[in-house]
């Protein structure tokens, strides 16, 4: 989910990966706080790829400006984009946003960056995922069942 501020340090301490980063103040802390014996953590920048006020994500206007600050970044790795798409009932319309999303990832890397991870795509929806790209999805509702 959505990754606090005041939880960066234990992230940045601890962890390989972080598929969240929605603003420069996140990335800058997680930048500063990463270990000098650590490797450099590996980022997606999560799109709010429909507009959507109840979730969090830089929008799709933002991103390049972020993605270019937080690829200049010591200690972190600029890998990739993340999305959670709104829910829509057939695969195609399932995979509109996701063709969107590696659509502003090929815009990226025709920029100078080299990005090559689109984490996009859960249970509901893996297959339009998979089908336009993701190179990692969530799948915890197949593995797990539904949250009570």
């Amino acid at each position: 989910g959505h990754l606090q501020a005041n939880k960066t340090r234990v992230v940045a301490e601890h962890f390989q990966w972080v598929h969240t980063v929605d603003r420069m103040k996140i990335a800058r802390r997680l930048s500063e706080q990463r270990p000098h014996d650590a490797d450099d953590l590996n980022v997606c920048i999560e799109v709010n790829i429909d507009e959507e006020e109840n979730k969090s994500g830089v929008a799709v206007s933002e991103l390049p400006e972020l993605a270019i600050a937080v690829a200049a970044l010591p200690r972190l790795r600029l890998r990739g984009l993340m999305c959670l798409p709104a829910k829509r009932d057939s695969f195609a319309a399932q995979r509109q946003p996701f063709a969107r999303l590696k659509s502003l990832l090929d815009s990226l890397n025709e920029s100078g960056l080299q990005l090559d991870t689109l984490s996009m795509g859960m249970t509901a929806d893996y297959a339009a995922a998979i089908q336009e790209g993701a190179t990692i999805v969530r799948v915890g509702t197949a593995i797990f069942g539904p949250r009570s």
